[in-house]
């Protein structure tokens, strides 16, 4: 399987700073700012691009600055942007990041009401190109009605990223509310997981998701590797050993890998290792997306 993957959800300005001094409360800290194009959504496209893939990319780029700024590095890496949206009269989504010495987070804000013009009637205009596709890959950045709409109408594969804990809960209340109750694949990590599932440990978080109709089941536990579950099949793979620079952009990595994986016709759960290398790759650079990601995910595992 091959061709295109259509990749929907949220594009936005990242500014990440990383600190070089312990963290503060309510004061100013050295660091390093870095500004650049993020979002979950153009994250994996990005990643796939570098995997080889040919990616469409449906989002909503807003005003001239940072939406052109936005535009044309986009298509400067290769995405194809003709199922995506200009509207300049608001504001691109801006996502502000601050890691500690380590890499890992503090804290983060996303502004991203923008990708709220992606709705039902916005996809439905697009559902024969995005049904074109080899593959489809969305983010819960988009409203739960976009992804009830995905659910019903993608006649492809459809995977879901769970993005965070505040917008996870999108993918399972759409799949609920779906006509079909089926998803092929759904990536949390282990706080988003127990959440929308209510439950105490990753292994049952991942036997109500696959009992809610998602076939496979991907929950990332960062050093600890990651779990992956189609209810039959269930293996723990653990994390590549690394001196974590940064964290920002691993699980959108590690969802691309994934797909790169399933792509190339690696059967489950072993595409999953291809995800675990994309985003081992990732902790290893300042960047939100590893220039050298796709030379991690070579010799895919059949």
């Amino acid at each position: 399987m091959d061709g295109y993957v259509t990749v929907i959800g949220g594009m936005n300005i990242d500014i990440a700073a990383t600190l070089t001094a312990p963290f503060v409360p309510a004061d100013s800290v050295p660091g390093r700012v870095m500004l650049g194009c993020g979002g979950v959504a153009r994250n994996i496209a990005h990643n796939l691009r570098l995997m080889g893939h040919e990616v469409r990319l449906v989002s909503i780029f807003g005003e001239v600055s940072f939406g052109d700024m936005c535009w044309r590095k986009c298509q400067a890496i290769g995405l194809d942007l003709t199922l995506s949206e200009r509207r300049k009269e608001m504001r691109t989504g801006l996502y502000l990041c601050i890691n500690d010495q380590a890499g890992d987070m503090v804290a983060a804000v996303a502004d991203t009401a923008i990708i709220d013009c992606v709705t039902p009637e916005f996809l439905n205009s697009r559902i024969d190109a995005i049904n074109n596709s080899s593959l489809v890959i969305a983010d819960t950045n988009i409203s739960t009605d976009a992804l009830k709409f995905l659910i019903d109408r993608c006649t492809v594969p459809l995977m879901v990223d769970g993005v965070s804990t505040a917008k996870a809960s999108r993918a399972t209340k759409a799949l609920l509310q779906s006509q079909t109750h089926h998803l092929h694949a759904l990536k949390l990590n282990r706080q988003e997981a127990l959440a929308v599932t209510d439950c105490d440990t990753v292994k049952s978080a991942a036997d109500c998701l696959t009992g809610m109709g998602v076939s496979q089941v991907y929950v990332t536990m960062g050093s600890e590797g990651v779990y992956c579950s189609d209810g039959v099949h269930h293996e723990h793979y653990k994390a590549m050993p690394a001196t974590v620079v940064n964290t920002t952009g691993a699980g959108d990595a590690f969802i691309a890998g994934v797909a790169h994986a399933l792509l190339r016709g690696t059967a489950f759960p072993h595409c999953a290792i291809t995800g675990v290398r994309a985003a081992h790759a990732t902790l290893l650079s300042p960047l939100t997306v590893n220039p050298d990601v796709g030379r991690y995910c070579l010799n895919v595992e059949n």
